[in-house]
């Protein structure tokens, strides 16, 4: 499988600067998804039973990983020394298992800076964002972060999993696993993980930049 981390870096674009001035903030993410259950529905455009399901199960998700998520050192140290702005571009929907696993993370570590905005974007609502970054050049698999510097030129891109993650996932669905034994191992692991590889590839990342 090809290097996720050094691929994400090589091909940087010019973000246009409205996709921050309409994007939430984590909170208003989450106001977004509760408001959405409230009347029975999803964030998704075409709403299903099973993504109403999903949702509920992702606002357990993050609130879980919102109360015990650590940042580990190195990347806080890292973090700390960003010391001109960043804007930081999540396309995500509330339904997504893999961002309610992942986005708590980039919450917890914006707040350690005040040089990085971070903002959040429906993926559906911002066809055009998302086509610049599918995976495999055809996947519009999320979450997706976008770091751009203060001109919104990109410094890197990162998602939608951990590089071992998404290792694991080709492997079983190239082993005709079923999706919800896929769904279940990867929920499973990530549990384990409790974010730490998506946080020491941010690390990898971020040092490059600064």
């Amino acid at each position: 499988m090809e290097n996720i981390l050094s691929q994400n870096i090589d091909i940087r674009k010019s973000i246009d600067q409205s996709y921050a001035a309409k994007g939430m903030s984590y909170d208003e993410y989450r106001r977004l998804i509760n408001a959405f259950i409230i009347v029975g529905k999803s964030t998704a455009k075409k709403d299903s039973e099973n993504l109403l399901e999903y949702s509920k199960l992702n606002v357990a998700r993050m609130n879980r990983i919102d109360k015990t998520i650590e940042i580990i050192h190195d990347l806080k140290e890292a973090v700390e020394q960003i010391d001109t702005p960043q804007t930081w571009l999540v396309l995500t929907e509330g339904w997504c298992g893999d961002a309610a696993q992942i986005v708590p993370a980039f919450d917890k570590i914006a707040k350690l800076n005040a040089n990085i905005e971070l903002k959040f974007l429906l993926r559906d609502e911002n066809p055009e964002l998302m086509d610049w970054y599918l995976t495999n050049s055809k996947s519009r698999s999320i979450p997706k972060l976008i770091v751009a510097d203060e001109n919104f030129e990109e410094l890197f891109n990162w998602g939608p999993r951990p590089a071992i993650l998404q290792e694991m996932f080709y492997h079983m669905h190239a082993n005709a696993v079923d999706n919800n034994t896929i769904k279940e191992e990867m929920h499973r692991w990530y549990a384990k993980d409790k974010t730490i590889t998506v946080q020491q590839e941010l690390l990898s990342l971020l040092s490059d930049v600064i």
